[in-house]
């Protein structure tokens, strides 16, 4: 598994004194204002300051103290340690621990392997597109049991599931 998260992802300046502007990789934004350090191109760094623009947040870094010196983070990620991370309630799961996993139905029919999770009002989505394209609902009823260790997810036989919706 992964021991770093990425949580954002440098996209532009902001303004002259090495503030950069991040797109956010996490559904809770607010994370940003209790991070006292992240990890940039593998060095961790203190955070001198977090705002907020519409929905981007605006970040002072440590080290980055200039427009120019800001321009070469372009498109680097933000990441913090696992261990950083509070714990997952039960039956919940991190996107990053379940791309990759191996779908399988309850009749040990490998479907693929989970290339995205896609996120909806109304529930996840988990995209497969090998070998052939399918969008699994993440719901009880369809699918079954997650082992992330194992990196096997096993759902009810896409028939079963498709025909109803």
């Amino acid at each position: 598994m992964e021991e770093l998260f990425k949580i954002g992802q440098i996209i532009n300046t902001h303004g002259i004194k090495g503030e950069v502007k991040v797109y956010p990789l996490t559904e809770d934004v607010q994370k940003f204002k209790k991070l006292k350090n992240v990890f940039v191109d593998g060095v961790e760094r203190n955070i001198l300051s977090v705002k907020f623009q519409k929905d981007r947040v605006i970040l002072k870094i440590e080290g980055i103290d200039s427009m120019n010196d800001a321009e070469t983070y372009k498109q680097k990620y933000l990441e913090i340690p696992r261990s950083a991370e509070k714990p997952l309630e039960e039956d919940t799961y991190y996107v990053t621990d379940l791309i990759g996993c191996i779908v399988y139905d309850t009749e040990n029919v490998e479907l693929g392997e989970i290339f995205e999770v896609l996120s909806t009002p109304n529930n996840d989505v988990y995209w497969i597109k090998e070998p052939k394209e399918l969008l699994i609902p993440v719901l009880k009823d369809i699918v079954l049991s997650i082992d992330i260790n194992e990196k096997k997810i096993v759902i009810k036989p896409v028939g079963q599931w498709q025909d109803e919706n």
